[in-house]
Formats: C-alpha cells, sequence, structure tokens
C-alpha cells in the first residue's frame, strides 16, 4: 500500500496534509536533523516520503551521500524534486532493502510501519551492523505510554490537534483507520527494543504522544 493509499490523500497534497495529522511536526523534523553529526558521510533514510527529514539533514551534513529508501516509487518521485544529486533513491520496502555502510540512519514517521517487534528487533540488528562506529539511528515516530490512563489522555490529545482541521467524525476515523494499519511501541518498550538490539537509545524530545529518540552504536 502507497503512503498517500495509507493515509486517505493525493500525493500532490501529502506535504500540505501531514501537518494536520501530526502536531509539532516541524518542531520534530527540525529536533532530528539537529541530532545528526555534522560529519556524517553516509545518511540512510527510511521511508524517505517526500524527503521532508532528508532534506534538513542534507543542510546540516552538507558533505553526506543519501541514500533514500521508500517501498513507494511515486513518492520517492516527489522526494527527488527536493533533494539534489548527492541523493540515490531506492524503491524497495525498508525491512528487505540492503543497508549500505553509513555513518546515520533516520527515520519519519515509518518505523511504527513495522507490524512486530519482532521485525523491528530484527530491522535494529541490520541498522546496527550498517553503521560505522559511533554511528546514530535518529527516529520521529509515534510512541505513546504504556499506562492506560496516559496513553487515553495523549489520544485524546491527539484528537483535539486533528479536530482543529476535520469534523470530530473524520479525525476519530483517522485514528480508527491507522490503528489498523500501524504498530505503535509504548516509549519505554521501544528504547528496550533498541538497548537489547545493541544500540544506546535516548530521548531527544517528547510531547504527549510523540518522540524523537536518537541511538547510538
Amino acid at each position: 500500500m502507497s503512503v498517500t493509499s495509507h493515509l486517505g490523500i493525493r500525493l500532490d497534497e501529502y506535504d500540505a496534509r501531514i501537518r494536520t495529522f501530526i502536531p509539532d511536526y516541524e518542531e520534530m523534523l527540525d529536533v532530528a536533523a539537529a541530532a545528526l553529526p555534522r560529519a556524517t558521510k553516509v545518511l540512510v533514510d527510511l521511508g524517505t516520503g517526500t524527503g521532508a527529514l532528508a532534506a534538513r539533514c542534507a543542510a546540516v551534513a552538507r558533505g553526506a551521500r543519501l541514500v533514500a529508501i521508500d517501498a513507494d516509487a511515486d513518492i520517492l518521485g516527489v522526494a527527488a524534486t527536493r533533494l539534489d544529486s548527492r541523493a540515490t533513491f531506492v524503491a524497495e520496502n525498508f525491512l528487505r532493502a540492503a543497508l549500505p555502510r553509513c555513518d546515520a540512519v533516520v527515520a519519519s514517521f515509518s518505523l511504527h510501519h513495522v507490524r512486530t517487534r519482532a521485525a523491528k528487533a530484527r530491522l535494529y540488528r541490520r541498522i546496527k551492523s550498517a553503521l560505522a562506529r559511533d554511528g546514530v539511528l535518529i527516529s520521529v515516530d509515534c510512541h505513546p505510554s504504556r499506562d492506560d490512563a496516559i496513553a487515553r489522555r495523549q489520544r485524546a490529545a491527539w484528537l483535539a490537534y486533528l479536530e482543529r482541521s476535520y469534523s470530530p467524525r473524520q479525525a476519530a476515523g483517522f485514528l480508527r483507520a491507522w490503528a489498523r494499519e500501524d504498530a505503535y511501541v509504548p516509549l519505554d518498550a521501544e528504547l528496550g527494543l533498541l538497548q537489547a538490539n545493541g544500540l544506546r537509545p535516548e530521548v531527544l524530545w517528547r510531547r504527549q504522544a510523540f518522540a524523537v529518540v536518537c541511538a547510538r552504536r
């Protein structure tokens, strides 16, 4: 399934609509890009989408070669208009794509498409193997609390944000549809997965159900 089919939007409206779906979207991408080492030579972006995070990272690590991986070839075409000649595009599921030796791996709202924790653990082991010494994985994603009461408040806050742009019925429908296809791992469990698979995680940013996590090899 393409990203636009998953979200129920057209490709040409993706960049505008994603900001109505995700609170603090710009701030999270800025935090993630700022954490990227400036000396990065090879950067891999998992689930590149339209290249919003990749473009920010390219501006930080100006000498980096970018490998942009996304299963949706159409959306990679949009990313190609945003990124410069340093980028190589791989139209393949990042769970199956070969990961080159690299200094950094980034992901923005793509790792929640990994359906099981076992599959995510395998991915993290592959990322660790691909990373150079002291390399980093930086991920922006939804990581609700394990505590049910807190998770309900976080969901209510997300719903309220959606209702700024959509009717209550539409907003609730979005969350139901995404929950059927996405796997939102609680933040403490996510940190445990990273650590168990050889990476040293820390939380760079956290607000409601959303977080930016950096994990070092």
